[in-house]
């Protein structure tokens, strides 16, 4: 219960309570939490100079009791009315207030750790062969990506420049991508650090991760084709990763724990969760190109949790740092309407995706919008939202 009015489906209910960084009329930026329609100014409701700092880093950096206490003293704000007089005078409308990127990103890693998603493209790159490698179940496969071009919501989408080569060209050409892509995602962020040599275990998990965010990994396929053999991912996926606003606190998402799928492979003792706590999540994602319904994959069929990712990601002494934001790969299900990707929905560009206007699209057109939304049970019973990831496609710059 609560003693504001709000929207009965509005996702931001007091079980919710994400963080983000926003701005008024007067510029500064300063932490503010997600509350129905609105944002709680947190620097003036709690005269904390922490909540003024412009990003998360420095309160996240405070680790889980501090995490803990100020959620508390949330929900007795906002739960009963004798609160009111003190906390109203810093609610902001949302609608006028400009939202930014909620961190400073000190590392980004990027995993592969949905199974149906890494089958479908075995099965159409590799059509003669498993449709997964030989170590796919053995370990979270990542990339290390490029934490300065990760932005917030909104950030124009510039379509890249690079070297392409389709199979029936002798020689590469450069210009704008032809494939440009989406990867659904859900990200996660680091608040406390780690020592260098000291691997994090999987029960180390929320030890370390504050909170969830909603990613699309943006991708040029026909750039990442040509140069990734054999180091992987480079400027196919450098050019831009958006990120949602809102950063869930992982004590929202208790209702929305799962277990992970069943595994068919013996894993090695640091990546054993049979008898840890479950880190799955019953995270609903939909993807909307243009306003229409494309995509609504389940995040609870990946295969790798984000407590395994953490661990492999520390396990050779790898250390964490406040801001660190690991993703966890596009998320697929096993039905056409819950891939992830456009490289799947269109399978390799061979079975356009047709749209309710009649339009097809294989991959991204200029002028496309692709919005990610997701939600995931509450402990009050409903569903709290995880916000949206939005972005439009620009012209590539001359080259």
């Amino acid at each position: 219960m609560t003693w504001l009015d709000l929207p009965a489906d509005s996702g931001f209910g007091p079980d919710n309570l994400p963080h983000g960084v926003f701005s008024d009329a007067s510029g500064r930026r300063r932490t503010g939490i997600a509350i129905g329609d609105s944002v709680l100014d947190l620097a003036a409701a709690t005269g904390e100079d922490v909540h003024a700092t412009g990003t998360l880093n420095a309160f996240l950096a405070r680790g889980p009791r501090a995490w803990a206490d100020l959620r508390a003293r949330l929900t007795a704000w906002l739960t009963d009315e004798a609160h009111r007089g003190r906390v109203e005078p810093h609610l902001l409308p949302r609608s006028e207030v400009t939202l930014h990127l909620p961190v400073e990103v000190a590392d980004y890693v990027d995993f592969y750790s949905s199974q149906h998603h890494a089958e479908n493209l075995g099965r159409m790159f590799r059509p003669d062969s498993a449709p997964l490698t030989p170590n796919w179940k053995h370990l979270p496969i990542g990339y290390h990506g490029r934490a300065g071009t990760v932005q917030v919501s909104g950030t124009p989408v510039v379509r890249p420049n690079g070297q392409r080569k389709t199979p029936a060209e002798d020689a590469p050409t450069f210009g704008p991508s032809q494939r440009l892509d989406i990867e659904a995602e859900v990200g996660f962020v680091v608040g406390v650090g780690s020592e260098l040599g000291t691997p994090v275990p999987l029960g180390g998990f929320a030890e370390h991760v504050f909170g969830v965010c909603l990613v699309n990994d943006w991708s040029a396929r026909d750039l990442q084709s040509w140069e990734y053999v054999p180091l992987g991912p480079f400027l196919g996926k450098s050019f831009l990763t958006s990120i949602s606003p809102w950063v869930v606190p992982l004590a929202a998402l208790e209702a929305a724990r799962v277990r992970p799928p069943a595994r068919d492979v013996p894993l090695l003792p640091y990546l054993d969760d049979t008898d840890a706590e479950p880190w799955g999540l019953d995270v609903a994602i939909e993807v909307r190109l243009n306003g229409e319904l494309v995509s609504c994959p389940p995040f609870r069929l990946v295969y790798w949790t984000p407590a395994q990712q953490l661990a492999h990601t520390t396990v050779n002494g790898a250390s964490l740092r406040t801001g660190d934001l690991f993703a966890s790969g596009t998320v697929s299900g096993p039905a056409a309407d819950q891939r992830g990707s456009f490289i799947e929905l269109s399978w390799g560009g061979t079975e356009p995706l047709t749209l309710p206007d009649g339009t097809t699209r294989t991959f991204l057109e200029d002028g496309d919008v692709v919005t990610l939304t997701a939600s995931a049970p509450g402990t009050a019973g409903g569903r709290i939202s995880l916000g949206e990831v939005t972005g439009r496609v620009e012209p590539a710059p001359a080259p």
